[in-house]
């Protein structure tokens, strides 16, 4: 639901103008700073060699074509830049007709010390060695596509987005939810382990001049029990653990006689199971149980049209197989932000995103098949196909998709079309952007939403980057004025990114009235925000227990767009650090202003009443080292808060007591007292994932939550079968149970809802 237009006044265009000029301005200088700005050059591209005879594949590149590739120069990154290797290293790349063929020789002293606590595929923990490459294939120094394996032979890939930039706690710079066909052998013997990797060029999108490609390339080795991380080219670790997955920090290499691929992938899918669903009667009454015993079909097909450009369809699409979002319970009085993790809006996902900082963004792809009513419960609704075009076109990075959803008439939702193109292209120089965006959801009932907007990134010079970005929204039902600033939404960014010396970011922004993306993602409505942090960093050297280490000051202040008035302010010190056994921590200290006009709750025993508040907190939190089998990171995060206090404290415990078996969980505690008031709760957060994998084939991952905000338990047990890329066999089983059935009129079922699913797919490759 909308709030109610607050009444305007004469202030109301102040920030209008402000922002306007700031922009102007602020535009100005650093147009004329680009002009002089120095971008440093990169070294000479390297020449990939390709192979001139057979190779035999299985992980020991003994052959002798691979005695003519020479090995890359590995260096220590971490934890003291520039040593070498404590542990022998060589990776060596060649290539052949169809294959990008990777070798890496992971030399070990102590072969029984090297850890692979599982097989399953995708499995991502520092608690395993590693080894893998990152490949920028347009070269556009922002996006990467990984390939990694440990010495268990696991296979994890994923897109690396933003220059492996975030500016969000606890947010991932890799989508980790991308897949696609390549192979690995492994061998484990008394000198080490060994790799070979092929990734086939029909796995890969580049662009290539008359058989020339021209790639970024990042190597680097994991020893988990050293906390060591082992790199290629050299990268001086200013930006932390992310350093060594910049894309913008790749060596170019050249590949020579590579031509256009045109793979084609038919996947179909049968699905059969049964389950139950609980619904509120349309009296209000009592809860009726709805049966749901299925069979379904569908399809998938994916299309290289050029060796840049993939189309996707997608017929009746089904997600059973993805796992459960992590439950959160919600001090705040804003929705809550979701990551998205169906795989076919996975595939540089990245070119579709434009964003407005934190989560604000004018794409979010789970508004498509996946729906919330007013109490904040989500609805699944079916997508009937949709069809996505993504890749690059000349100097243009292209992305086009559309999906048709069918109506869902019991929350009031109609058949609806939802469509989004994005479009950017390289300026100035190899790191800086321009592009925009026009996102549309069109409903049978006529109602529709367009959002259509303009940004660019631009390097400055060396770490300091400018970004800008406008957009504006059309709906039926609201003011659709295309010179109005109501229906808009601004914001322009100066920031330097480094974690050695200083580093700034400053934002500002501007949300009008009347914007509202409707395939997008916003927490507030109707303001204007300054976001600022001033932060100076060091990297000790080899005398220091300290990997690195910075102390910051951030403050953020947003106000009503109506009369300027402070709606939420905060500002506080901070300390980071990182240590070279891998263990770290960070403490801060928050002020923060909260002014509230409408009355919010946190649960059915606590609310805050409309008033001005002002409270004081503390946030901290350590983590173990994380190559070690055991470990664990403690988080606090307590004080006053609003006209009483606050206290969180939680624990994420991960332990490999066993090969093949992984135990992580997460356990928090929130207590929430308003004395003066009589109100308060106490609210319990309690996870537990178990992985086993049987072999690099076969996995079982059992998750179960309890949310005693909510008062659920929500258990997902899902067992895979996947021979080969492209052939799954999945049976899931999901579970939401009521713990307190008595918290609603009318009483609430034992069970919510069950489902067991099984799921079959096989991947034909034309």
């Amino acid at each position: 639901m909308r709030p109610r237009a607050l009444k305007r006044t004469d202030l109301r265009n102040r920030p209008t103008f402000l922002l306007a000029a700031f922009i102007l301005g602020l535009s100005a200088f650093l147009s004329r700073a680009q002009e002089t700005a120095v971008i440093s050059r990169s070294a000479e591209p390297i020449p990939i060699p390709k192979l001139g005879s057979p190779i035999v594949f299985d992980g020991l590149s003994t052959e002798e074509a691979w005695r003519d590739v020479g090995p890359l120069p590995m260096i220590m990154m971490m934890p003291n830049f520039g040593f070498p290797p404590s542990e022998k290293t060589e990776v060596l790349v060649a290539f052949d007709d169809h294959f990008l063929w990777i070798a890496g020789r992971m030399f070990d002293r102590e072969p029984s010390k090297v850890q692979a606590p599982s097989k399953k595929r995708d499995y991502m923990e520092q608690n395993t060695d590693w080894f893998g490459i990152i490949l920028d294939t347009f070269n556009d120094k922002e996006n990467g596509l990984a390939f990694f394996t440990t010495p268990s032979g696991l296979r994890w890939d994923g897109a690396v987005m933003h220059d492996a930039e975030t500016r969000m706690p606890m947010e991932e710079p890799v989508n980790l939810s991308w897949n696609t066909f390549w192979d690995v052998k492994t061998v484990v013997n008394e000198e080490g382990w060994f790799v070979e990797m092929r990734i086939p060029f029909s796995s890969l999108r580049f662009q290539d001049k008359n058989g020339r490609v021209i790639m970024g390339l990042l190597a680097w080795r994991w020893i988990a029990r050293k906390s060591e991380q082992i790199v290629f080219p050299s990268i001086y670790p200013k930006w932390g653990q992310k350093s060594a997955w910049k894309p913008s920090q790749a060596q170019e290499i050249i590949l020579d006689g590579i031509r256009s691929r045109h793979p084609l992938y038919i996947a179909p899918f049968v699905l059969a199971g049964s389950g139950y669903a609980y619904d509120l009667n349309d009296e209000g009454t009592a809860y009726v149980r709805h049966d749901s015993p299925s069979t379904e079909t569908g399809l998938d097909i994916k299309y290289g049209l050029t060796s840049n450009l993939t189309f996707d369809l997608t017929i009746n699409p089904d997600f059973a197989q993805v796992e459960a979002d992590d439950q959160q319970v919600n001090l705040t009085r804003f929705v809550l932000f979701f990551p998205e993790k169906r795989l076919f809006f996975q595939e540089r996902a990245a070119v579709f995103d434009f964003n407005f900082g934190g989560f604000s963004r004018v794409f979010y792809s789970r508004r498509i098949g996946l729906s919330e009513d007013e109490d904040g419960e989500s609805h699944v609704v079916p997508i009937y196909g949709g069809l996505r075009l993504v890749g690059r076109a000349g100097p243009w990075d292209l992305g086009f998709m559309t999906m048709q959803t069918a109506p869902l008439e019991t929350q009031g939702i109609p058949l609806e079309n939802s469509g989004v193109f994005r479009f950017r292209r390289r300026v100035f120089n190899p790191y800086s952007y321009v592009g925009g965006i026009i996102t549309s959801r069109i409903g049978k009932d006529g109602s529709y939403n367009i959002c259509y907007g303009l940004d660019g990134i631009f390097r400055l010079s060396g770490d300091d980057y400018l970004t800008m970005a406008a957009a504006q929204s059309l709906a039926n039902g609201l003011t659709n004025n295309p010179v109005s600033l109501d229906p808009s939404r601004l914001r322009i960014n100066y920031e330097r990114r480094t974690q050695k010396g200083l580093g700034y970011y400053f934002s500002l922004s501007r949300a009008g009235r009347d914007y509202d993306p409707g395939l997008g993602f916003e927490m507030r409505e109707d303001f204007i925000a300054t976001r600022n942090e001033i932060a100076y960093g060091w990297i000790p050297g080899e005398s220091s227990f300290l990997q690195s280490h910075r102390v910051n000051l951030r403050g953020f202040v947003i106000l009503r767009n109506e009369d300027l008035s402070v709606e939420t302010a905060e500002l506080g010190p901070g300390w980071e650090f990182n240590t070279k056994s891998g263990s770290q921590g960070m403490f801060s200290l928050q002020l923060r202003r909260e002014s509230i006009r409408e009355l919010f709750e946190f649960s059915a025993g606590a609310s805050v009443p409309p008033g001005e508040y002002t409270f004081l907190g503390i946030e901290g939190m350590y983590m173990t080292p994380q190559g070690r089998l055991f470990s664990t990171m403690v988080m606090v995060d307590a004080g006053s808060f609003y006209d009483g206090w606050r206290t969180t404290l939680g624990i994420r415990p991960s332990w490999s007591p066993l090969h093949d078996l992984t135990l992580s969980g997460h356990y928090e505690i929130n207590r929430v007292e308003f004395s003066e008031r009589g109100q308060g709760f106490t609210a319990h957060l309690v996870q537990l994932r178990l992985l086993a994998t049987l072999n690099t084939k076969i996995s079982a991952l059992a998750f179960i939550q309890y949310n005693g905000a909510d008062d659920l338990v929500i258990g997902n047990l899902r067992l895979r079968y996947n021979p080969a890329e492209g052939n799954d066999l999945y049976l899931v089983y999901n579970e939401v149970l009521n713990t307190d059935r008595m918290r609603d009129t009318p009483r609430r079922p034992w069970s919510d809802s069950r489902a067991l699913i099984v799921k079959y797919s096989y991947t034909f490759n034309f």
